[in-house]
C-alpha cells in the first residue's frame, strides 16, 4: 500500500493521525508495527515519537508550515527599517534623486542607491504592500495649519457672521489658485493613513485664478497670467466692493 504523505495532510488531519502514531506507541508497538498500521513510513513514525518525547503533546500540534517570515529576502530587516525611516523623513529629491513623489521606480532607486541591490519594480511593490504603504494622492496643504483654521471658525467667524445679518451684508470665500508647468501630478507611496506632501519648487509658467463665493451659492472669478502680487489683489478687492 502506497505510504502518506504527510506533508499533503491538512492540520486538523496531521494532528490526529500523530495523536493515533503515540497511543500506538504507549501500547508497545515498534516503529514498523505502527507504520503498517498508520500508513506511515517509519521515518515519519520516528519523528513524530521524538516530537512527543520533546514536546509531549503540545509538540504534536502542526507548527507553521512553508518559509518562515522574512527567508529568501533580498533585504535585511535593518535595512527594511532604514528605507522605510528614509522614505518616511525624506523627499526623492532630498536624495538627489529625479523624482517628484515615492513611487515604486523611486524606491527601486532607493534601495539600489542605499543597499546595492537591483530590485524589479514588481518587488518593490510586494516589499511596500508588507511595509503597510499605499500609492496616494497629495492633497494636504503643507503650511495649513488645521488648529488655527478651526479656532478662528470658533472664535472670530461668529462674530462676522452676525454683523453681516445685523448691516445686511454679504460674506465673500475668496481664494487664489494656479497652474504650472512644474505641478506635481500623481500619487506616491507613503504610510497608510499618512498622505504625502507634494513639493514643486521653481515656477516656470503659470495662469492664476481668483476667486470668490458667497454664503448663498454666487460665485465670480478670474484668471490672469501670471501672480497675483498685492497690488493686484488690492485693485480686484476694491473692484468686487463697488459691485
Amino acid at each position: 500500500m502506497e505510504k502518506i504523505d504527510a506533508r499533503t495532510l491538512k492540520d486538523g488531519v496531521l494532528h490526529e493521525l500523530r495523536r493515533q502514531v503515540i497511543r500506538l506507541h504507549k501500547r508497545g508497538g515498534t516503529p514498523v508495527q505502527i507504520a503498517q498500521v498508520t500508513d506511515l513510513s517509519d521515518t515519519a513514525v520516528k519523528k513524530i515519537i521524538r516530537l512527543y518525547e520533546t514536546g509531549g503533546s503540545a509538540g504534536l500540534k502542526p507548527g507553521r508550515r512553508g518559509r518562515r517570515p522574512g527567508d529568501k529576502r533580498s533585504l535585511s530587516e535593518e535595512q527594511e527599517l532604514r528605507l522605510q525611516r528614509l522614505i518616511c523623513d525624506k523627499r526623492p529629491e532630498q536624495l538627489k534623486m529625479d523624482f517628484a513623489l515615492w513611487n515604486r521606480g523611486a524606491v527601486s532607486q532607493l534601495i539600489e542607491q542605499e543597499c546595492g541591490i537591483s530590485m524589479p519594480v514588481r518587488t518593490v511593490g510586494h516589499y511596500l504592500k508588507r511595509w503597510g504603504f499605499t500609492p496616494q494622492k497629495p492633497r494636504r496643504v503643507y503650511e495649513q495649519r488645521p488648529e488655527a483654521v478651526q479656532q478662528w471658525l470658533n472664535e472670530q467667524y461668529p462674530e462676522i457672521a452676525k454683523r453681516a445679518r445685523t448691516e445686511g451684508g454679504e460674506i465673500h470665500w475668496g481664494d487664489e489658485t494656479a497652474l504650472v508647468n512644474t505641478d506635481v501630478r500623481g500619487r506616491g507611496f507613503a504610510p497608510k493613513g499618512r498622505t504625502p506632501v507634494a513639493y514643486a519648487p521653481g515656477t516656470r509658467q503659470r495662469l492664476s485664478m481668483i476667486a470668490r463665493v458667497i454664503n448663498k451659492g454666487c460665485a465670480r472669478w478670474q484668471i490672469i497670467d501670471g501672480n497675483f502680487n498685492s497690488d493686484r489683489l488690492s485693485k480686484k478687492i476694491e473692484y468686487c466692493c463697488r459691485l
